[in-house]
């Protein structure tokens, strides 16, 4: 059975921290059989949602790309950068597009239904930008997707990388790989 997870993080920094945690998870859900697509969202450019613009226009075609990823996955694993003690503005303007109506009229909010969602974080700070991941979580939730427990915060992630991007704690490189595996594990049971 096919298990695909669309990852992407919230973050459209060059070296980001939190897209360096993501790939971690990923590896986890790779190892545990899923097929994971793993995208930038600064290669999917989007206005900030606006009602008028959604009306004048319909909607953008990255957002239409990002919404067609979405439904053809199973699952999303995020990493939710935290500014300022919540998430991104650009990756809350990416799930604000992807659920609008399709140009087709079909609910975009049936892409995100029943899905499984896994979110890691990483921050400078010492808790990791889990305030951050609180937030997009309900976000997540609000949207019908199924959040699961495993998440990782990693606190001081300036520190926590090699010169390779690999983390250099395995305990911790244990633990967010965890995640991609419970991810993964979550889709397996709910594809029965």
């Amino acid at each position: 059975m096919m298990m695909k997870i669309l990852s992407f993080a919230g973050s459209t920094r060059s070296n980001s921290l939190n897209q360096k945690l993501l790939d971690v998870a990923v590896r986890g859900a790779i190892e545990s059989g899923a097929h994971v697509s793993s995208i930038q969202l600064r290669d999917y450019p989007l206005p900030f949602y606006c009602g008028d613009l959604e009306a004048q226009s319909g909607m953008p075609e990255s957002a239409a790309r990002l919404q067609t990823l979405l439904a053809e996955s199973d699952a999303l694993l995020i990493a939710s950068p935290d500014y300022n003690g919540g998430y991104s503005s650009v990756l809350k303007n990416a799930l604000d597009w992807m659920s609008r109506p399709s140009a087709a009229g079909h609910s975009g909010l049936a892409h995100f239904a029943n899905k499984a969602a896994a979110v890691v974080s990483a921050s400078p700070g010492p808790l990791g930008g889990s305030r951050g991941q609180l937030a997009i979580r309900g976000v997540l939730d609000k949207l019908g997707m199924l959040v699961i427990p495993q998440s990782f915060s990693l606190g001081v992630a300036h520190e926590a990388f090699d010169e390779t991007d690999r983390l250099r704690d395995s305990r911790v490189e244990s633990m967010v790989r965890t995640v991609g595996v419970a991810l993964a594990e979550t889709v397996r049971r709910l594809k029965g």
